[in-house]
């Protein structure tokens, strides 16, 4: 059984995807990019504004399911630039208590949006 979860607290999907998909006792969260959902705009200039963005798309949809970030037990982060790569760590580090979700961090060609960082997630329910 799977079912579609989705939090008006985060951009709407902007193609034939979830915000987020519950199997079972897991939630796999889509990749959310820096957008306000309430302008549709990406959210600040700046790699740190964007992240925090992220983050906060990510535990509004997450809060729609009844979980947190506490529930995350896997992260892929996309990134535009890997320069960029201390100053999203930071900020992404600033949202988890140990123990961190195991994580992988990419550099990708284009991010939607021109956004500079996109994060997608997996959260255990059970």
């Amino acid at each position: 059984m799977r079912r579609a979860v989705s939090s008006d607290g985060a951009p709407k999907a902007i193609g034939p995807y979830s915000q987020a998909v519950q199997a079972g006792d897991f939630l796999f969260l889509s990749g959310q990019i820096p957008l306000d959902p309430a302008t549709g705009q990406v959210a600040g200039a700046d790699v740190r504004a964007q992240a925090h963005q992220v983050m906060r798309n990510l535990d509004a949809v997450l809060r729609a399911a009844g979980a947190s970030l506490a529930r995350v037990v896997r992260t892929t982060i996309y990134l535009a630039d890997m320069n960029d790569f201390a100053a999203v760590n930071e900020v992404y580090g600033g949202y988890f208590e140990e123990p961190a979700p195991a994580r992988a961090t990419v550099q990708a060609a284009r991010l939607p949006r021109d956004a500079r960082v996109e994060i997608d997630a997996v959260a255990y329910l059970g």
